[in-house]
């Protein structure tokens, strides 16, 4: 005996399983969306900070909020730490270990490899050393397929009598340009941009991007602060938009995923 289904109930039912399988191809296409991950190495420019170190900041610290939600920024830079230092302190392996297909690791490091300090005595590396270093950064990255991006160390508030920022890592800046092209790796010129702001801004309001205070600027320091190195919360955002800046000159993947502006209509 055949059983007759009215020709509305099978419309409705046919209604009911292409809105099911648009519903299941639409959950498939955001649960296949591709991720990103990116490992920031490097020393006190760029690594974290707690709020009992307010208003001091790494730049990596704004860095994360200029890109989409599929991104993951993980700030594993060290303060005090050389390119040398950072490994033997085991501070890479666990990422290089930790790296999968498609990851970027931004490495800057040069900015402690000059000299060696009371907490830091056995930091200090060469130019050449510097090169071999990097060199390691770059072919570990790689051995996983995931991508380097080479940054030079940011620049210290220095100025001449002329008013000329004082490069603070040329011998540095020079070895990275060199690994650059030998492993034509990508690379963010962090140390020029930043002495082309500075320039910019001149000897005066250069001191606002730092954490550097004259007497009762700031109730944390009543006697005024003077770091002409690290960052206050401006000073990061505005290094982390010359990173950001870098990205897009050197036409990395990670361009698409940095924020559109939000513009009223």
């Amino acid at each position: 005996m055949k059983i007759k289904i009215p020709l509305m109930q099978i419309k409705v039912q046919r209604k009911v399983v292409l809105s099911c399988l648009l519903l299941l191809s639409t959950f498939l296409m955001f649960s296949q969306e591709k991720k990103i991950k990116i490992f920031l190495v490097g020393d006190s420019t760029m690594c974290l900070y707690d709020e009992s170190r307010f208003p001091q900041m790494g730049w990596g610290m704004p860095f994360e909020h200029f890109f989409e939600s599929t991104v993951t920024i993980d700030n594993r830079a060290k303060g005090g730490r050389s390119s040398r230092s950072f490994i033997e302190e085991n501070l890479w392996q666990p990422i290089a270990d930790s790296l999968q297909k498609g990851d970027y690791v931004l490495i800057q490091f040069g900015h402690n490899d000059a000299h060696n300090s009371k907490n830091h005595p056995d930091r200090k590396t060469t130019p050449e050393e510097y090169k071999k270093y990097m060199g390691k950064y770059i072919n570990e990255t790689r051995a996983k397929n995931a991508t380097p991006v080479l940054i030079s160390p940011v620049t210290r508030m220095t100025f001449d009598e002329s008013g000329k920022v004082i490069e603070s890592h040329e011998s540095y800046l020079k070895a990275l340009i060199e690994v650059a092209n030998e492993y034509k790796a990508a690379m963010i010129d962090l140390d020029t941009k930043s002495r082309e702001l500075l320039e910019k801004l001149g000897p005066t309001f250069s001191r606002y991007l730092y954490m550097y205070f004259e007497a009762g600027e700031l109730p944390r320091f009543p006697n005024g602060f003077h770091d002409t190195t690290h960052f206050n919360e401006f000073g990061a955002r505005k290094m982390a938009e010359l990173v950001i800046q870098g990205i897009r000159e050197e036409n990395l993947e990670l361009t698409n995923y940095i924020i559109k502006p939000y513009i009223r209509q």
